[in-house]
């Protein structure tokens, strides 16, 4: 099955990672993925895209065309892709009321599946009946590891307990103040708060393992990819409870939700770094793979979309 990715090329290595481990989980699964990028933001640089997108096709056929995100979802549309799978993002279920509406006008009207991460979203959305498939996570990449030395090579401290804060907090939608906050409030010489983002997709799973625990403090999600990735290394974990979190999380030891104050995410942080010390690892591992979230088995479910899609000339 020939299928086109149409996505943003935006990332700071062109495709993000979210969407280039999807294709590359499908291609896992036999399905031949290309990659339309749209490059440039802002409402002009999508419309242009439509145009260079019908050229693209005028050329080039596939079974399926699967947009990500909702603005390369309308550029899809505009350029008259058919048949047409959108799946759309966490931070879709923030867009305005105009975006909002579009969505729902054109899966109505024009898309033949749409995808989205969680309930919440479905709901935030309005949306009755789209098909749930957060996105996978690779365990045979995303995995726990003997931690000796990583610490000193990212830079943090051997005598400290680190809690790491994998995104960038300039980034409104991160929180990254409440985050600060809370970990001010902790008052403790001997825990360190390390920041990163936009490092290299193989020095993930490292800068995960080397940390004793992770902290989520977004105003809002979908089906947070850090989440799970750092269920999958088996990592401690402190989170608001937004988008899918707590379906996440389950009844599992060694995770935290929390509400948006600082002293509550303090307190949670304690339990954690107690957890950590007493326990190293968490059962998250399992629970991923109890959920189905494995990278495997959400390309069989998006496949079978795909076959959907097909069967009924969509």
């Amino acid at each position: 099955m020939k299928v086109l990715f149409v996505c943003s090329g935006n990332s700071v290595n062109g495709i993000g990672a979210v969407v280039s481990n999807q294709a590359e989980a499908l291609m896992q699964k036999g399905m031949s993925v290309t990659f339309f990028p749209i490059k440039g933001k802002g409402w002009f640089s999508y419309l242009k895209h439509a145009f260079l997108l019908r050229k693209f096709l005028r050329k080039n056929s596939f079974d399926i065309i699967h947009a990500h995100y909702s603005l390369s979802a309308f550029t899809a549309t505009l350029a008259g892709c058919k048949p047409l799978v959108v799946s759309l993002m966490g931070s879709d279920a923030q867009a305005g009321k105009i975006t909002s509406s579009l969505i729902r006008f054109f899966y109505k009207k024009r898309w033949a599946k749409l995808i989205v991460k969680s309930a919440s979203m479905m709901e935030q959305l309005k949306l009755k009946d789209a098909e749930i498939i957060p996105n996978g996570v690779d365990i045979s990449f995303f995995k726990p590891f003997d931690d000796s030395g990583l610490k000193s090579k990212f830079g943090f401290s051997t005598d400290k307990q680190t809690i790491l804060f994998l995104a960038d907090p300039a980034r409104e939608a991160k929180n990254f103040s409440l985050a600060e906050r809370a970990f001010k409030m902790l008052n403790d010489a001997n825990i360190e708060l390390q920041i990163r983002y936009n490092i290299p997709k193989e020095e993930v799973q490292q800068i995960i393992n080397a940390a004793d625990t992770i902290l989520l403090t977004s105003l809002w999600e979908g089906s947070p990819n850090v989440i799970k990735e750092s269920m999958a290394c088996n990592k401690p974990i402190v989170a608001t409870n937004v988008g899918d979190i707590a379906w996440l999380f389950g009844d599992e030891p060694g995770y935290f939700l929390t509400d948006f104050t600082p002293e509550n995410v303090a307190e949670k942080i304690k339990l954690a770094l107690e957890f950590s010390n007493k326990h190293s690892r968490t059962n998250g591992r399992e629970r991923i793979m109890e959920l189905g979230l494995d990278s495997e088995t959400v390309a069989r479910k998006i496949i079978s979309v795909y076959q959907y899609v097909l069967k009924n000339g969509q």
